[in-house]
């Protein structure tokens, strides 16, 4: 297949990679984050997105194609996100990525934002592209759509389970917001029960009713933390947060209970799916949240006491990115049509394959 170049829009970041299908590896990873035009709202606006997008994406593709030495003539298909994700920011990348293969004649395919993060799970350190065992379960945790995969194969995975409400990265920002810290919550979470140790002092609930299921649910543990906070003093539903109430003790212990609970979530889905798919012999955790050193450490010694293999893609491949699109470009089950304009139906669709 050649090389591939890979175009990531899906939210937040402005992304493009190349990849090279004859050494399986990487040649570059060029991304801008919009961290910096969001955090002041306290998440992503869908509109300032789409204009970040439109500003950066020449420039990124471009520098994507420099870094890896080759011109956009040697490229010999173009793949771009076409789901889920923000509509307009979506349609940013995909129309950029498909205008260039129409006027290079060049191979263009739509990619899963998902099949992208299930395949992240092969890149290494190196930027070699390396499979592991199959079959496996893998927990794709990026934005809004948290989803469980069975993956027997490269070109055959299967959906078994994902969200009913809320998202655990957007859990994350939104008790870090209620706090009164900043935007995206998870690396400040993070950090505030590190400063802790760890344990639980609040019993945050874990979604008991869903304990034999594979779906997600994490508004309930939205508005345990909002409820706790309000019995404390430190938030009132008219006046908002209690600065003198917020301490850096209390916001500590909300953070690490909060934490402990998301493991116990997500532990307990692993325990689920590997009891209902016995024949997978390991765990990848994949998406943004996967950058949580805490998570992602208790998840490797959970399926390592279960004699399973842990994998987890390096924190560049976590986040949304060029070279995860490629990678899925260049062995994944691409099975829309090079051309047909329904290769991009529907942004709020994720695969099941």
């Amino acid at each position: 297949m050649g090389l591939i170049l890979g175009i990531e829009t899906s939210c937040d970041e402005t992304a493009a990679a190349v990849f090279d299908t004859k050494q399986q590896k990487i040649l570059s990873n060029e991304l801008f984050s919009q961290t910096s035009l969001h955090e002041i709202y306290g998440g992503v606006v869908p509109e300032i997105a789409s204009r970040s997008h439109l500003e950066k994406i020449d420039i990124i593709v471009s520098e994507a194609l420099s870094k890896a030495g080759v011109e956009l003539d040697d490229i010999e298909t173009i793949a771009a996100t076409n789901r889920p994700g923000l509509a307009g920011s979506l349609l940013v990348g995909f129309c950029f990525g498909k205008t260039m293969a129409w006027a290079k004649k060049k191979n263009f395919v739509g990619v899963d934002h998902h099949a992208g993060h299930i395949y992240s799970a092969f890149l290494r350190d190196d930027n070699v592209c390396r499979f592991t065992e199959f079959p496996f379960i893998a927990l794709s945790v990026s934005g809004g759509h948290p989803s469980l995969y069975l993956v027997r194969s490269p070109q055959n995975y299967e959906l078994i389970g994902g969200t009913i409400d809320d998202a655990a990265g957007e859990a994350f920002d939104k008790i870090s917001k209620l706090m009164g810290f900043g935007y995206p919550g998870g690396p400040i979470i993070e950090k505030l029960a590190s400063s802790i140790g760890f344990e639980e002092f609040f019993d945050f609930p874990r979604g008991r009713k869903m304990a034999q299921s594979l779906n997600f649910s994490f508004s309930g543990l939205k508005t345990a933390v909002l409820y706790k906070l309000v019995e404390l003093g430190a938030y009132d539903f008219k006046s908002g947060l209690n600065k003198e109430k917020m301490t850096d003790e209390l916001a500590a212990k909300v953070a690490s209970s909060f934490m402990v609970c998301v493991k116990d979530i997500f532990t307990g889905k692993v325990k689920l799916a590997l009891k209902k798919f016995p024949e997978a012999r390991g765990f990848a955790l994949v998406g943004g949240v996967a950058c949580n050193k805490y998570l992602r450490s208790e998840l490797q010694t959970y399926c390592e006491k279960l004699g399973k293999f842990f994998v987890s893609p390096p924190t560049k491949f976590c986040t949304d990115n060029g070279a995860m699109i490629a990678c899925a470009a260049a062995h994944g089950k691409i099975e829309a049509p090079q051309w047909d304009l329904d290769v991009f139906d529907d942004p709020d669709k994720s695969m099941n394959r």
